[in-house]
């Protein structure tokens, strides 16, 4: 039985809460072996639907305030470049419809998304139009299959194609809040010039409801991009929704990370393993947005649901996973119950490990 329809994203902005958005499902489906690294088109929709419905589930159990349609990279460019182009209508319409049947069964927000689709090309003004027209299918696919409650607009490297994907909601996807997001590369510019906090502006000023950053950067060099735009001003809701790897000044972005045991090489994207933040970390991270006063959060590429549930309960909250949330007073070594057998905590623990 569905629930009653959950307070919208832009009532709960109002009202100074934070929305948690999990994001990540590309990077999850891949290391469980159901989606290949290199193209990351989520075939997975249609090959295996009941996956999808339980990593949906899956994240709400451990926070989520959404369940994010999985639509990333099932755009026409993506489905042509793996010969599924046939399959692009499908694939779009099933990932709708199960991210519309979770969110009614747990009375969460369900959100649509549209995202880069790596055509931009500065020198090919004919990169618009094809553009248009992609985005223009996938939001109107949102429509037919009964809307959602917001778009999730994201992983932008150039501020021309989030300002196209913007005007593309506003006229195909009339009413609907919109949550529009940029990848940052190495320096403080998009791909076509354009400052960051420029296109932040500017997102704003043309009637964005949510603008800031997803993926691409970690939290430790995601948040002071925010923290610059609030100095300038902005007053639209920021989004912090960062990879959760541990990129630094050199490398502010995980796909210049490097091999810990070849520093020659890329880590991106199988080897990221040991950049990984801990949920300490996480859970660190989403205080001080918080403490910024950022009130639209999440993690991309590489988030767990564990990562998830360290942020709702950085936040105060006690998510239904919370229920299995580490007590090791029961531990067996490092406890502290009464119950526990001395020679254990006091002596192996203390003289053994």
């Amino acid at each position: 039985m569905s629930k009653p329809r959950p307070k919208g994203l832009l009532a709960r902005l109002q009202d100074d809460e934070t929305v948690i958005c999990a994001e990540g499902y590309l990077f999850e489906f891949e290391r469980r072996g159901y989606l290949q690294a290199g193209g990351y088109v989520p075939e997975v929709v249609i090959e295996h639907p009941e996956l999808v419905e339980g990593l949906h589930r899956e994240f709400v159990h451990a926070g989520s305030d959404v369940v994010l349609a999985f639509t990333y990279y099932a755009h026409r460019e993506k489905m042509r470049l793996i010969g599924r182009e046939a399959d692009l209508e499908k694939i779009n319409r099933t990932a709708l419809r199960l991210a519309r049947k979770v969110a009614d069964d747990t009375g969460t927000l369900m959100a649509g998304n549209i995202c880069n689709l790596n055509i931009y090309d500065q020198a090919d003004p004919g990169w618009e139009g094809r553009a248009h027209a992609m985005f223009k299918e996938q939001l109107e696919w949102i429509m037919e299959e009964g809307g959602c409650d917001f778009i999730l607009a994201e992983t932008f490297f150039a501020y021309a194609e989030a300002k196209l994907a913007l005007e593309c909601v506003r006229k195909y996807a009339k009413g609907i809040p919109v949550v529009v997001s940029f990848n940052l590369k190495r320096g403080d510019d998009l791909i076509d010039g354009v400052l960051i906090q420029d296109a932040l502006r500017r997102l704003a000023e043309a009637g964005a409801d949510v603008v800031g950053l997803n993926c691409g950067r970690g939290p430790a060099t995601t948040l002071p991009v925010l923290e610059e735009a609030k100095q300038n001003g902005i007053e639209t809701p920021l989004a912090f929704v960062p990879v959760p790897y541990r990129t630094d000044a050199e490398n502010p972005n995980f796909m210049t990370l490097k091999d810990v045991n070849d520093n020659g090489k890329i880590a991106f994207p199988l080897d990221l393993d040991p950049w990984l933040c801990s949920r300490s970390q996480i859970a660190s991270y989403t205080r001080k947005a918080h403490a910024l006063g950022v009130r639209f959060m999440g993690i991309c590429c590489g988030n767990a649901s564990h990562f998830t549930r360290a942020m709702a309960e950085a936040l105060g909250r006690q998510p239904p996973a919370s229920r299995y949330t580490a007590d090791m007073s029961k531990h067996a070594y490092y406890g502290t119950d009464p119950t526990l057998i001395d020679f254990n905590t006091q002596e192996v623990c203390k003289n053994k490990f």
